[in-house]
């Protein structure tokens, strides 16, 4: 394969692996899933008690690492020649599917808000969700829960 092939292949996997991050699914508690629509959701009103800033890790689907394989394979195939080649290609391959993965999981990573609401009937709850709306201590609030998701919204 010669360079001009091998730098669009290395471009191309590149540009896959940023577009893969972007489909990352949402934890904002404005974001839906298309099974979410037209479904019922219970309300629950209650009064902001605290808010904490915590970390969503990012993705693992295994996109990053398979990019970082194709990348790797092809950078370290240029190293020598022969058997070189071949063990360039291998070593290229590991260290690139690691680094993919890691590239990965670090451009989906968010943060995200702990909330804890002391609800009307006065049970304390606590959700998670990303950190895309403000919200503070003594702000009333309303929990949605329903079909396995919870969100707390203005």
């Amino acid at each position: 394969m010669n360079a001009r092939k091998r730098f669009a292949l290395v471009i191309t996997t590149l540009a896959a692996l940023v577009g893969l991050a972007g489909c990352a699914g949402s934890q904002s508690g404005s974001a839906y899933t298309r099974n979410q629509a037209r479904q019922e959701m219970t309300v629950r009103m209650g009064v902001v008690e605290s808010v904490r800033e915590v970390s969503l890790e990012g993705t693992k689907s295994g996109a990053g690492t398979m990019a970082g394989v194709a990348v790797g394979g092809v950078a370290g195939s240029n190293v020598g020649g022969g058997k070189g080649q071949v063990i360039g290609a291998i070593l290229g391959a590991v260290a690139g599917g690691m680094a993919g993965s890691a590239l990965e999981e670090g451009v989906t990573k968010k943060t995200g808000l702990e909330i804890t609401v002391k609800l009307d009937n006065g049970q304390l709850t606590a959700i998670v969700q990303e950190a895309d709306e403000r919200f503070a201590p003594g702000e009333r609030v309303r929990i949605l829960s329903g079909g396995g998701t919870t969100r707390v919204t203005h």
